[in-house]
């Protein structure tokens, strides 16, 4: 007998099967109770925590400066501006999307992240750049030493709303809440010391104390001192609908927010797999860059040994060419390794690391759009479509093999019982 599992892959939806004796489970984002998206985030914005109402927050504002995340995040950005259009449709405000140091979005993205507000407010929307220094203002050094330059919109403005999500982050321990500030609008200089603590053991998916890109974070809100500050933070179901929002003092919301997003993204498993197939549909299969937080995700269920299958169209390639050099220009994971260490830090290294890393003890197989000359350079073995995968998987770890699917392995965090 064999099971059949629907795999989205860029537009499509591709269907592979698999004998039931082989497969182990298929994982999605545990079910949580459905409820209505506009009274959820009614009730959290009239419900601020630790805050004034956002009504009272706005009333003596001379400007108002908006954080909202691109369209890699699943964030609902229009379904609240649209609860706030009628408070804010007479006031000076500005938009700017915290793309860290993702490119601008496409006129459709910009479409996606505002809905029917976008022509409403596209003269006051605008892209953050972290390359371009003459935005930045510098806040001071973070505990780790991080040197915090922030876009100067930020400082200036008399009032700020961060609209955010909050989902488990590979080595962020949670996007949401202080990450729209850095790496969110930070500099490219800021965003590359930050990210080069990422291959501390501290920093790790769901981990927060001693976890230095974490306090990197929560000293970029600090340094911005008496800031008159209101956040507003989702989390979205397995269908990327709002289960849970929570609005006010950015640590307060977000601590909050954290609970609802391990609630719903944290999901057990009784053992780890000889194979792992984990899925990465949109809007996160942009690029491999992007991608590779379902890799993360899938070692936590992975025997070692075992093998890893991604999943994701990456229909715009690897992204940032950084981590892509230093593994391609590597004979072996081991080297790659050495090289990281006895060469100073640029941004991108830190998931060549992790690559390596784990290609030490698991084999990494995807399936994307990117050419396969590509892949194995960087020590990824392609294939062109998911059947072929785990076939060729399967009949390589024996008969008897279990395999385990995570469908939207970029958020799902299996945790061993």
């Amino acid at each position: 007998m064999k099971e059949t599992v629907a795999i989205p892959y860029g537009n499509d939806v591709i269907p592979v099967s698999v004998r039931k004796d082989n497969l182990q489970g298929i994982l999605y984002p545990n079910n949580v109770e459905k409820c209505d998206e506009v009274s959820t985030l009614k009730d959290a914005i009239s419900n601020p925590i630790n805050s004034k109402r956002f009504d009272q927050f706005i009333s003596d504002a001379r400007d108002i400066l908006f954080i909202v995340n691109d369209a890699t995040r699943p964030t609902p950005t229009a379904k609240i501006v649209d609860i706030l259009y009628e408070q804010i449709r007479d006031k000076n405000v500005k938009f700017i999307i915290a793309t860290g140091i993702h490119r601008e979005p496409t006129r459709e993205e910009y479409e996606y992240i505002f809905g029917r507000y976008y022509e409403l407010f596209k003269d006051r929307i605008f892209s953050h750049d972290s390359r371009k220094d003459e935005d930045m203002v510098y806040l001071g050094d973070s505990r780790n030493g991080t040197q915090m330059w922030i876009n100067k919109m930020a400082i200036e403005a008399h009032k700020i709303v961060i609209i955010g999500s909050v989902e488990p982050h590979y080595f962020g321990g949670y996007s949401g809440g202080r990450k729209s500030l850095l790496p969110g609008i930070a500099s490219y200089s800021t965003i590359e010391q930050n990210h080069k603590l990422a291959t501390s053991p501290g920093a790790r998916v769901l981990a927060l104390e001693g976890n230095p890109i974490n306090e990197d974070m929560e000293d970029a809100i600090d340094a911005i001192g008496e800031k008159d500050l209101f956040c507003i933070l989702t989390v979205v179901d397995r269908e990327y609908k709002v289960c849970g929002a929570t609005s006010g003092d950015i640590h307060g919301s977000f601590e909050i927010a954290v609970q609802k997003a391990n609630e719903v993204f944290c999901v057990k498993i009784d053992s780890k797999a000889d194979i792992v197939v984990t899925v990465v549909p949109r809007p996160l299969d942009i690029v491999l860059y992007q991608s590779q937080k379902g890799i993360y995700n899938g070692i936590l269920a992975l025997k070692e040994g075992g093998i890893l299958i991604l999943i994701s169209a990456c229909h715009e390639g690897t992204g940032p060419d950084t981590y892509v050099r230093m593994l391609s220009s590597c004979d072996s994971p081991k080297q790659v390794l050495e090289k990281i260490e006895s060469e100073e830090y640029k941004l991108g290294y830190h998931q060549a690391a992790k690559i390596a890393e784990i290609s030490l003890w698991a084999q990494i197989w995807a399936v994307t759009k990117i050419d396969d000359k590509t892949m194995e350079s960087i020590f990824i073995r392609p294939f062109s479509n998911p059947q072929q995968a785990i076939d060729v998987a399967i009949n390589e770890k024996g008969r008897g093999c279990k395999i385990l699917f995570l469908m939207d392995g970029a958020f799902t965090v299996p945790i061993l019982n």
